[in-house]
């Protein structure tokens, strides 16, 4: 890498760690100031990123922290970055959708008593992603994996006199430490057999052949650093609550950052699961199947925007790890239909998110689609830009989500024809619920005076939705998908076909896979049309019955947690108070100083003050000693 270009790798990283330090030192009253600080850092970074991807620079620069020899090896710590085409599509992304929810905050964020540890939080969770984004190695990226907990932490419960932002915060938190915990000790488990963490060379000695069960135990303890982070089933239950946190919160966080780290890390380190012989693929195949499915199921019976914009990034989410799995099932192939995905789901799951803050706004923070309706009129950007991300979602073409999403399928019609059906049934249930939401918020009737005083949201946030409407649009033409296959198999990459060749190209490539999900995509916007178009109510509890409570109630995973949690934590926790307060504190600290009391006692009674007395005792110890001695 050419020193120019390793600055400018540096520089894509620093600008918002230093916003986030200014702020907290210098602007954290200051709103305008820190507003400034933080925006500016990101657009900084994001013109670097642009220039880096249009270069098309590949290289890597490290940098040395610690070297510890224990006489049987050298364990080096490095801060290393890497850039190649899966970190500057990937810079792109997270510097592009982060800008526009950045400059959306100044409108979204306006009046808060606490805008100035708002951007300085917004900062800090831009300089972790970008670290995850550029990571050289396990080290570095476990770093920064962990910092975006952190800073993730904090924005969740950036409103923490509220008790539920408070509880969401610790409950992301506690989450995905289970699965950080998995992860850490698969990057033990890595160094402790290879010797090193650089991604480049762990390839190799992976490749060179490894133990039998070795790869399916790494696998499988890395990938539990995704489950956490990109909220796989069973640790889903963190992010819809996430939802507590402000609205351009849940659009950085379910859009091209967080919940993407861990599939971006699947996709960095696919040759870990690649690897022959391991069983991982499997597994992360059918958590991911089984993670859409449940998640659409639940978003059926919601009715906060938020949360089935949620559960909409979780069934999304089991798309990304579904390909990543299907992928890494057969020799020699590579995770481009995830990332692919990754990358268009950023731009309209951001739009979408959005666009229900703008809602929100307009709506004096109502949050509940059914005292929501008749919106289409009265906030016509918002309705048009949100429907297109709908679209997009639901993968209508020439939406930019037809294209990614096609591209799972087909790879699941390939390599698990089963996968494939639940792919399908998920693609219905998204537009199902998709579409009851856009006819229940902008095309039904009012359903309560909540919207009789909306007004379109002003220009500092409908702008932002004006952009990432277009990459939602056409995103699906540029090529992204040929730009990643260039990365992980060089040489390989297909040429565009053109505007025309590129929308028919998916019913040519594989039609079964392509006409089941369009077809399984309309029928899901009939039903929602019939179900919904003038309704005032939700109809969909009556038709199910007693089905449709356990998903109004999310299969009561939280409750089964609350009582496991109650049997096991809790019931530990009185097993080692009984024990703190019988044993240690009564028989063991109680205990020596009663028989040390006692003692005193009984030899205090000996101190009668008789000179009789003492004459008896000392006759009765002489006698006792001389018989001792003579040995009788």
């Amino acid at each position: 890498m050419h020193a120019a270009s390793t600055h400018l790798a540096w520089l894509v990283l620093l600008p918002p760690l230093g916003a986030a330090a200014g702020i907290t030192l210098l602007a954290l009253n200051r709103p305008a100031v820190s507003a400034r600080l933080s925006i500016g850092a990101i657009l900084a970074a994001f013109g670097v990123s642009l220039v880096l991807f249009t270069q098309g620079v590949e290289g890597r620069t490290a940098w040395t922290w610690l070297s510890i020899d224990d006489g049987r090896g050298t364990f080096v710590a490095e801060l290393g970055l890497r850039l190649d085409h899966l970190s500057c599509l990937m810079l792109l992304v997270v510097t592009g959708v982060g800008s526009v929810i950045h400059i959306y905050s100044l409108g979204y964020m306006r009046g808060d008593r606490s805008v100035g540890r708002y951007f300085a939080g917004l900062s800090l969770f831009s300089f972790s992603m970008l670290g995850i984004v550029l990571a050289d190695n396990f080290l570095m990226l476990f770093i920064c994996w962990e910092l975006v907990g952190v800073s993730s932490y904090l924005l969740i419960g950036f409103w923490f006199e509220r008790p539920a932002a408070a509880d969401a915060s610790k409950k992301a938190f506690l989450t995905n430490r289970l699965g950080d915990f998995g992860f850490l000790l698969g990057i033990i488990l890595l160094w402790a057999a290879f010797g090193t963490l650089d991604f480049a060379e762990l390839e190799q000695r992976i490749g060179a052949g490894t133990t039998p069960w070795l790869p399916s135990l790494v696998g499988l303890l890395i990938f539990c650093g995704a489950v956490g982070k990109s909220a796989q089933f069973p640790l889903h239950v963190w992010l819809p609550d996430a939802m507590e946190g402000p609205t351009p919160v849940s659009a950085l966080i379910h859009a091209a950052t967080m919940v993407a780290a861990g599939v971006y890390m699947l996709c960095r380190v696919f040759f870990v699961f690649a690897a022959p012989g391991s069983a991982a693929p499997d597994v992360i195949a059918w958590v991911g199947g089984g993670t859409a499915l449940l998640a659409a199921l639940i978003a059926v019976q919601q009715n906060d925007i938020k949360r089935i914009l949620a559960y909409s990034t979780l069934s999304q989410l089991g798309y990304m790890v579904l390909a990543v799995g299907l992928a890494g099932m057969a020799a020699g192939a590579h995770p481009v239909p995830a990332m692919y995905h990754l990358t268009t789901h950023a731009c309209f799951k951001a739009l979408l998110f959005l666009g229900a803050g703008s809602v929100i706004c307009a709506l004096r923070h109502e949050q509940d689609i059914w005292r929501m309706g008749g919106l289409a009129r009265r906030m016509p950007i918002t309705f048009w830009t949100f429907l297109a991300a709908t679209l997009a979602l639901c993968g209508i073409p020439p939406f930019s989500g037809f294209f990614s999403k096609d591209a799972i399928l087909a790879l699941a019609w390939e390599r698990q024809p089963v996968l494939l059906g639940l792919a399908v049934a998920v693609a219905f249930l998204t537009s199902f619920y998709m579409f009851r939401l856009v006819w229940v918020a902008f095309l039904g009737p009012a359903k309560s005076q909540a919207p009789d005083h909306a007004r379109e949201s002003p220009a500092v946030m409908t702008l932002p939705l004006l952009v990432l409407t277009v990459p939602s649009v056409v995103a699906g033409f540029w090529g992204i998908d040929s730009y990643l296959i260039e990365h992980f198999r060089p040489g390989e990459g297909l040429s565009a076909p053109g505007w025309l060749g590129q929308l028919t190209a998916p019913f040519h490539h594989a039609p079964v896979a392509a006409f089941s999900g369009l077809i399984a995509a309309l029928l899901g916007i009939v039903f929602a049309w019939r179900l919904y178009s003038h309704r005032v109510q939700d109809p969909l509890p009556g038709l199910l019955d007693a089905a449709a409570r356990p998903l109004r109630d999310k299969f009561y995973f939280d409750e089964f947690y609350g009582r496991l949690i109650a049997w096991t934590q809790d019931t530990l926790a009185r097993g080692a108070d009984a024990v703190d307060r019988w044993v240690i504190g009564g028989a063991l600290v109680k205990g020596a100083s009663g028989s040390i009391e006692l003692c005193g006692r009984l030899l205090r009674l000996v101190q009668t003050g008789s000179l009789q007395t003492y004459a008896f005792l000392f006759v009765l110890g002489a006698v006792v000693a001389i018989v001792l001695m003579l040995g009788w």
